[in-house]
C-alpha cells in the first residue's frame, strides 16, 4: 500500500517537470524577425514622419515580433501600429540595443550563394586533409612491416623480392596520392580566400539598415501572413525652403524655382519614397500664452545705446552679395514642368508639398536639394538706398498680392541678365502687403555721402552742449536709361527728455517722426548728378556723453 502511495507521488512529480519543461518552451518562443521599409516621409522644420510598413508569417495565438531597421531613435508617444482586426497588437516597446541569440541576419540571395559556397570547399578541405593523413598513415605502416620483415629470417629470397615489390609499389601509390591531395588541397584554399573576399565586398554593399527595432507582442487568431503599418515620429530630418530668382531685364518678370533642402540623419536610407514637406512643428507648445502684468522699469544708458544700435541695424541690412559670376540659365531652370509633380495644400495652420516624384533621401546629414515648384512673379522694379549704411544702389522687386504663392521664409540664389549676382533672403513673414526683393547692387548709379564740415559743429550753452550735423547726399545715374530711387536716411530719436533732437533740413523728404527715417523719391535722368541735404542738431547736458551720436 505504502508503495503504491510512492509510485502515486513519483507520477505526480513527472508530470508537474513535464509541464515545466513544456511550458517554459512555449513561453521561450523563438522572435519573428522581420525589416520594414519606408513609404512615405513628411517633412517638418525640425522632424519627420515616417510611414514604413512589414510583413510577418505568424502562427495562431501569441507571438513576439522584432521589427528591424526603424529610426535609431524616434518620440514613443508617437508610435502607432496598424494591423488587421484578427490581429490584436498586446504591447510595443522600441530599442536601439536590441540583442538576442535567435536574431538571424537576412542576407541578399548573392551573398546566401557565397556562403554555400564557402561551407562546400570548406568541407572538400576538410576530406582532403583526412584522406592525406590515411595515406601517411598507410606509409607508415608499411615502413615499419618493412623493418618486420627484414628481421624474420624464415623468408626466403622469392618471397622477399615480392614483398620488396609490393612494398616500392604500394609507398609510391601513397606518396603519389599525398602529392595530389596537397595539390588539391591548395587550390581549394586559394578558393575560400577568393570567396571570403567577395563575400566581405558583398556585405559592405548591402543596403544600410539602422540600429533602432521594435519589439511588437501580437495575438493572432489565424495562422498566415500579416501585414503592418508603423507610423512615427523622429526628430532626426528636417527642410528649409529657398529659391532660385531669375530675371532677364527691369522689364520682364521674375522666374522663381521654389525648392527645398532636405536633411536626415535617421539611420535609414529612404529610397524611392513618397515625400512631403510641411511648415508645421508637431514639437511645438501648443498651449496658449497667458498675459501677465507688465511693470515698466528704468534702463541704463549703455543699454539703450546698444538696443538703439542694433535696431539701426535691422532697419537699414539689406542682405544681399554682389558678384560677377556668370551661369547658364537652364541650370537654375533646370526643372520647368515640376509644377506638374507637385501640390500644395494650405490648411488652416501650415502650407504642405506632396510631391508625387518618389525620391532618394539617405541617412548622411547632408542636404538634398528637391524641387517644388516653378513660379513666375509680375514685379515692379526700383532702386534702393540708404547710405548711411551701404553706399551703394540695390535694385529692387516689388512684388504685390505675394502671399497667394504660399511663400516661405528663406535664401535665394540672384541670377540677373545672365549673371548670378549673390544671395537675398525672402522674409515672407512681414506684414506689409508688398514683398520687396533685392536683387544685387549696382555699380552705375553712384552715391557718396559726406558730412559738410562748416555747418557742423559743438556749442556749449551754459549747462547744456549743442551738436550740429550736416550731411551732403550726392547721387549720380550713370546709366543710359534713367532709374527711380528710393533714397532712405535718419537722424536720431531721443529717449529722454534731457536730450532735445531738432531736424534743422530735410530737403522735402517724407518725415516719419516715430522712427527717424527720412524718405526721398527721385527720378534720376540719364547721367543726371542731384545733392540731397540733411542737417538735425541735439542738446543734452554738457556733462553727459551720448556714446553713439
Amino acid at each position: 500500500m505504502a508503495f503504491s502511495k510512492f509510485k502515486i507521488e513519483i507520477m505526480k512529480h513527472l508530470i508537474l517537470v513535464v509541464f515545466l519543461l513544456f511550458a517554459g518552451n512555449l513561453f521561450a518562443q523563438k522572435p519573428i524577425f522581420t525589416t520594414a521599409k519606408v513609404k512615405a516621409a513628411t517633412v517638418y522644420f525640425n522632424s519627420v514622419e515616417l510611414a514604413q510598413s512589414t510583413t510577418a508569417s505568424l502562427p495562431k495565438g501569441t507571438s513576439e515580433i522584432v521589427v528591424k531597421n526603424v529610426a535609431d531613435y524616434l518620440n514613443e508617444n508617437t508610435l502607432q501600429i496598424g494591423a488587421p482586426s484578427n490581429v490584436t497588437v498586446l504591447s510595443v516597446q522600441f530599442t536601439n540595443n536590441y540583442i538576442s541569440e535567435y536574431e538571424i541576419d537576412e542576407k541578399s540571395p548573392m551573398i546566401k550563394a557565397v556562403r554555400d559556397s564557402i561551407r562546400l570547399v570548406e568541407k572538400e578541405i576538410q576530406r582532403i586533409n583526412n584522406a592525406k593523413e590515411t595515406e601517411v598513415k598507410t606509409i607508415e605502416l608499411l615502413d615499419k612491416n618493412q623493418q618486420v620483415s627484414g628481421l624474420n629470417s624464415g623468408l626466403n629470397v622469392a618471397e622477399l623480392i615480392k614483398l620488396m615489390a609490393f612494398y616500392k609499389t604500394k609507398r609510391s601509390e601513397s606518396r603519389n596520392a599525398i602529392d595530389g591531395l596537397e595539390d588539391r588541397r591548395i587550390k581549394c584554399v586559394e578558393t575560400l580566400s577568393r570567396l571570403k573576399n567577395k563575400l566581405e565586398i558583398n556585405t559592405k554593399n548591402e543596403e544600410k539598415t539602422s540600429q533602432g527595432k521594435l519589439i511588437i507582442q501580437v495575438m493572432n487568431e489565424v495562422a498566415g501572413v500579416v501585414d503592418f503599418d508603423i507610423n512615427y515620429i523622429s526628430n532626426n530630418a528636417s527642410w528649409s525652403p529657398f529659391y532660385d530668382l531669375r530675371a532677364d531685364n527691369i522689364s520682364s518678370p521674375i522666374n522663381m524655382m521654389y525648392k527645398a533642402q532636405v536633411v536626415q540623419n535617421t539611420g535609414i536610407d529612404w529610397k524611392k519614397v513618397k515625400l512631403t514637406l510641411s511648415s508645421g512643428n508637431p514639437n511645438q507648445n501648443n498651449q496658449a500664452p497667458i498675459l501677465n502684468a507688465w511693470w515698466l522699469q528704468y534702463q541704463n544708458q549703455y543699454q539703450y545705446e546698444n538696443y538703439n544700435r542694433k535696431d539701426q541695424v535691422m532697419r537699414n541690412q539689406i542682405q544681399s552679395v554682389a558678384s560677377g559670376v556668370a551661369i547658364e540659365a537652364d541650370k537654375v531652370m533646370n526643372a520647368p514642368s515640376i509644377s506638374n509633380y507637385t501640390t500644395v495644400t494650405e490648411n488652416q495652420l501650415n502650407i504642405s508639398f506632396d510631391i508625387d516624384i518618389p525620391y532618394d533621401i539617405l541617412s548622411n546629414g547632408k542636404a538634398h536639394s528637391v524641387a517644388l515648384k516653378e513660379l513666375q512673379l509680375p514685379s515692379t522694379y526700383k532702386y534702393y538706398a540708404a547710405p548711411r549704411v551701404e553706399k551703394e544702389a540695390f535694385l529692387l522687386a516689388e512684388i504685390s498680392d505675394y502671399s497667394k504663392y504660399n511663400l516661405l521664409p528663406g535664401e535665394a540664389n540672384i541670377i540677373f541678365e545672365g549673371l548670378y549676382v549673390g544671395k537675398t533672403y525672402i522674409n515672407a513673414n512681414q506684414t506689409s502687403d508688398t514683398l520687396n526683393l533685392s536683387m544685387g547692387r549696382d555699380k552705375k548709379i553712384s552715391i557718396k555721402r559726406e558730412k559738410v564740415v562748416d555747418k557742423s559743429g559743438t556749442k556749449f550753452l551754459s549747462s547744456k552742449k549743442e551738436q550740429t550735423f550736416t550731411y551732403d547726399i550726392t547721387l549720380r545715374n550713370n546709366k543710359k536709361e534713367g532709374v527711380q530711387l528710393l533714397l532712405k536716411d535718419q537722424f536720431p530719436l531721443s529717449p529722454d527728455k534731457e536730450i532735445e533732437v531738432t531736424l534743422n533740413e530735410s530737403n522735402d523728404a517724407k518725415v516719419n517722426a516715430e522712427t527717424g527715417i527720412l524718405t526721398w523719391d527721385l527720378n534720376l535722368k540719364p547721367n543726371e548728378t542731384k545733392k540731397i541735404r540733411l542737417s538735425y542738431k541735439v542738446k543734452y547736458p554738457k556733462d553727459k556723453i551720448i556714446g553713439n551720436l
